[in-house]
């Protein structure tokens, strides 16, 4: 009786705080990833969309390199009488993608609340297709900056749902590997606007606009996967739509052996009323509460992993790393970006399955401090004596960078959408994002200026410039970021609302672990 008494207190405790067990808690990760499938595949194809998000991203760094690009463009010569692209225009195109991504990370959040996941997708899908119209169709340099103005809009959206998306529906377990698809789809989309481009740069060099035509493959493939994509059932609680929440359940885990979709149901009920009690009494309910107490903390939080990303070298090395290269006066820039993207493929591949393992926090303050360690010695190089080891001490550091993003992003965009309470969820996501491309409209100014030959010519100097600017986003991550893994969205809520110092979230325990811990003993 004695027992009862204290199991029945514990459980209460965690009902208190939001939580329950799901039952599902004891499963390992590879047994979560076999009970749940279809939630599984769900999320891996949802996460298909960043390939689309990496190609636009890689193309708009790398076509400014390609000389049927140029001659197309450009609209001065220089001293030799070579055509070539002026700064303020590369600044221009560039930064309008950034001011692009921070208009739809800002707006599509209240059509995400309002509307739902899925009607958040078809409208950033659209403007993704009018985009590639634009450019397909663009023979002037304002019309570009149009179709650049589009990709940044659909991207933003983009980047702002997807993460969100699958951190709702993924099971918590297998979390972690799931967000971090993102960054592996991302990175496969960007290596092959790297190929397209290297292939025309070798075959046919004054041909651009072949690379631009594939982006519609991409754009079919990304609705046919959006039709088939159920809703997010989390959402649907979230709007009191409770029949279709236990529909999308049943839906995606309806097949897994003793699934009870009322019991899970109702572990997403309580969680979601949990939260809304707690916002009521703090008198923080409407949307603009991510500025604020506790849910401005975890704003904070979610956002600082990828807005480091802008000042250890994001928009050198990723909007303009062919062009740097190329600056840089190194012989095969296109080459050079296939080697790094080939490692940020065999990276974020790595952090998808140590990802749940060693967790996100040691992944992304390790991955910052690499990144700036990268920039300081490149810096380095730009003051020495430049020798024939210098090249290949460049390239060094640049993989090493790149391996450093590619780990910094695949954390940092997990934490974009597993940060947040589940009601501010769509707003901490789109708003966190958007800080990172604030930064960047100033940044893609600054960068074509620090590299052109025509202008400012810093060369390898500009490391000093991410070194000096990234040294306290690197100190914050290590006094910011909090361990995630295995955490599900009640205990996240717990651990921030007692205000658990980030280093010590994964040694805290919750109240769904004492729960877990004493039907153990007992």
């Amino acid at each position: 009786m004695q027992v009862n008494s204290a199991s029945q207190q514990t459980e209460n405790d965690a009902a208190a705080k939001g939580q329950a067990l799901s039952g599902y808690e004891s499963l390992t990760r590879w047994e979560t990833v076999k009970t749940f499938k279809i939630a599984t595949l769900v999320c891996f194809a949802a996460a298909f969309s960043a390939a689309t998000d990496g190609y636009q991203i890689g193309m708009n760094a790398s076509i400014v390199a390609n000389k049927g690009f140029v001659l197309e463009f450009a609209t001065k010569t220089n001293a030799k009488g070579q055509l070539f692209l002026e700064s303020p225009i590369l600044s221009g195109w560039s930064s309008i993608q950034s001011v692009g991504q921070i208009i739809g990370m800002t707006t599509l959040p209240f059509i995400s609340s309002r509307w739902g996941r899925k009607i958040s997708m078809y409208t950033y899908w659209f403007i993704l297709a009018m985009s590639v119209l634009a450019e397909s169709l663009a023979r002037r340099w304002e019309i570009w900056l149009l179709a650049k103005l589009l990709a940044g809009i659909g991207v933003g959206c983009l980047q702002s749902t997807l993460p969100t998306y699958i951190a709702e529906v993924a099971p918590v377990k297998i979390r972690g590997g799931l967000l971090m698809c993102y960054s592996f789809w991302w990175t496969v989309g960007s290596f092959f606007a790297y190929v397209a481009l290297q292939t025309m740069a070798k075959k046919h060099p004054y041909i651009w606009l072949h690379p631009i035509y594939t982006q519609w493959a991409q754009i079919g493939i990304m609705l046919g996967i959006y039709i088939f994509l159920p809703e997010s059932p989390a959402w649907c609680v979230t709007v009191n739509q409770m029949e279709r929440a236990k529909k999308e359940l049943l839906r995606m885990n309806g097949k897994v052996e003793g699934y009870n979709v009322d019991q899970q149901l109702q572990v997403l009920v309580l969680a979601i009323d949990h939260e809304r009690t707690v916002a009521a009494e703090q008198r923080q309910e409407k949307w603009y509460a991510i500025f604020r107490g506790t849910d401005g903390r975890r704003t904070l939080t979610a956002l600082w992993t990828n807005m480091s990303q802008q000042f250890i070298g994001l928009t050198l090395f990723g909007t303009f790393g062919t062009y740097f290269f190329q600056q840089a006066g190194l012989a095969d820039p296109f080459k050079i970006k296939l080697i790094t993207s080939s490692l940020n493929i065999a990276t974020v591949i790595i952090i998808i399955f140590i990802s749940d393992r060693l967790g996100r926090r040691w992944i992304a303050c390790c991955a910052t401090t690499l990144c700036w360690a990268a920039c300081t010695c490149i810096g380095i190089l730009g003051v020495t004596k430049k020798v024939r080891a210098t090249d290949y001490l460049f390239v060094l550091f640049a993989c090493l960078w790149n391996i450093g993003m590619t780990s910094n992003g695949a954390a940092g965009w997990g934490f974009i959408g597993e940060i947040s309470s589940q009601r501010l969820r769509p707003y901490t996501a789109g708003f966190g994002a958007a800080a990172t491309c604030v930064v960047g409209v100033v940044m893609n100014v600054l960068v074509p200026y620090m590299t052109n030959a025509n202008a400012w010519n810093w060369g390898y100097k500009t490391g000093w410039f991410y070194a000096g600017v990234g040294l306290p986003c690197v100190i914050g991550c290590w006094l910011l970021i909090p361990e995630t893994a295995g955490r599900s969205a009640a205990e996240l809520d717990e651990l921030f609302e007692r205000k658990i110092k980030p280093w010590r979230f994964a040694k805290t325990e919750t109240a769904t672990q004492r729960v877990v811990n004493m039907e153990k003993e007992y």
